[in-house]
């Protein structure tokens, strides 16, 4: 990035402080400017949060912006600052900026250029309070992004994060819904030897039957004997019948 273009872009990047403040002061204006990928200063304030000290700077940044102020103005790939707050998982200042930008009223249900809302970043970052605030705000589990049609869960599932999963069966997220591959999020789960998460979800509700469009079973995505026993154990003790895969996985 260039400084002389964008000095205070800059300044917010390497946590400047004092050249932030002084460019606020003699050139106000400043705060409204985007940057070549349409990013705002605020925007920047939000991505290094935790480490500049960026809510005052994100206070100072919105106050300078006066009546041009937009919580859910988005960059060019159409992430606002919820988006980045979210994206910074457990990271110091992730919450922080999450619960800022709803106090004043972001919104938790807009999506980026991929569709993506901000709970599905919080649940591939696994930040389990972010995604309680998005959720309380209104956020809802039952949405798929654009390009993977994937929902919150496909992800939680993949990451391994079984209090992500729990809270997201808890707000009603569709535990069969299929991604853009056919899979579902037991697929993912099994296939990432997720046995845990596996387990959850089949308690849940999830179809072990259910094929991809190769006729793939999440069974059959076990990467090892160890993950399908421990899967097959636990779905006998609780109940729950399952198909044989139809190629047992190596030891």
């Amino acid at each position: 990035m260039d400084p002389d273009k964008y000095p205070l872009h800059k300044a917010i990047q390497l946590g400047k402080i004092a050249e932030v403040d002084s460019l606020l002061l003699a050139h106000p204006e400043l705060a409204n400017k985007p940057d070549d990928d349409e990013r705002l200063p605020i925007h920047w304030a939000a991505t290094t949060a935790g480490t500049t000290g960026s809510l005052d700077l994100l206070n100072k940044l919105s106050q300078a912006q006066g009546k041009k102020f937009d919580i859910d103005a988005v960059d060019s790939l159409g992430w606002s600052i919820l988006h980045i707050g979210a994206s910074l998982g457990e990271k110091p200042g992730g919450e922080e900026v999450v619960t800022w930008a709803i106090a004043r009223g972001g919104d938790v249900s807009l999506k980026n250029n991929n569709g993506q809302t901000p709970l599905h970043l919080a649940a591939s970052k696994s930040a389990l309070e972010t995604a309680r605030l998005l959720l309380a705000a209104g956020a809802k589990a039952a949405v798929k992004d654009k390009t993977q049609q994937a929902l919150p869960l496909h992800r939680a599932s993949a990451v391994g994060s079984m209090p992500m999963v729990n809270l997201l069966l808890e707000h009603k997220s569709p535990v069969n819904a299929t991604d853009v591959d056919g899979w579902t999020s037991l697929h993912h789960a099994v296939a990432e030897g997720n046995a845990d998460i596996a387990v959850a979800l089949l308690k849940a509700g999830a179809d072990a039957t259910k094929e991809d469009p190769e006729k793939t079973t999440p069974l059959d995505l076990a990467p090892d004997r160890k993950v399908l026993k421990y899967i097959q154990d636990a779905a006998k003790a609780e109940g729950i019948e399952l198909p044989e895969p139809k190629k047992l996985p190596k030891w």
